[in-house]
């Protein structure tokens, strides 16, 4: 079955690590992968475009089937091989509406995240205002802080109740990502113990981001 699987990818993605994670998660070894350079804008390359016109990173395909949205080809891996590897949808109605909740909310906190990281990069010098730089770190600090109560609540170290779910698929590398960009995990101690306590699963190790084992993180966070 993985071999009817192409993965085209990007290190340090948390999209593209998502959809790893699921693959492990549903012992779906073995696919055709190939890490791309978003740097060398490997992304825009043929290869990519002929798979995901956006050209955008992941461009998942199985078989005739191209899932090229990252939520969408966790969904569809949890779905089509139910019965393999991890179970990643709750039985208990309470836990499947916090898995679904907690795992839409995550593109807020991804959006949130990246208005702050990337700000320089998506707006042009000459409309960088203080303002929104300030205005875009208290929305990402109070999304934060929101995190921060939804894990002081849960009894685990899971997002959805007592067992690994698709919200941890889905939510985990947005915040191993924030913590890559320096968020004080002693400001934030519930989603630093999460992190920690997620980041040696077998499947989230074996998808580690190879880049960040080559270099240091950054520090755009640290004051939040």
């Amino acid at each position: 079955m993985a071999k009817e699987m192409t993965l085209l990818w990007g290190s340090g993605s948390p999209p593209c690590w998502r959809v790893m994670i699921a693959l492990e998660e549903k012992n779906l070894q073995g696919y055709k992968q190939k890490m791309l350079s978003f740097e060398k804008m490997e992304h825009k390359s043929e290869e990519v475009m002929k798979m995901n016109p956006r050209g955008q990173l992941p461009a998942f395909k199985h078989g005739e089937y191209v899932l090229n949205e990252s939520y969408a080809a966790c969904l569809y891996l949890e779905n089509q091989f139910k019965s393999q590897g991890s179970k990643l949808t709750p039985e208990c109605p309470a836990e499947l509406a916090m898995m679904y909740q907690r795992s839409f909310e995550g593109l807020t906190l991804a959006q949130k995240m990246a208005d702050v990281i990337y700000y320089n990069w998506k707006v042009p010098e000459g409309e960088r205002h203080d303002s929104a730089v300030k205005r875009n770190r208290e929305a990402l600090s109070a999304e934060l802080k929101l995190w921060e109560g939804y894990l002081q609540k849960c009894s685990g170290c899971f997002l959805a109740g007592k067992c690994f779910t698709m919200a941890d698929v889905i939510v985990f590398p947005t915040i191993a990502y924030i913590f890559r960009f320096g968020l004080s995990e002693e400001r934030y101690p519930k989603l630093a113990a999460y992190y920690n306590c997620l980041k040696d699963r077998p499947s989230i190790k074996k998808s580690w981001p190879p880049t960040w084992q080559e270099s240091q993180g950054q520090d755009t966070l640290k004051d939040l």
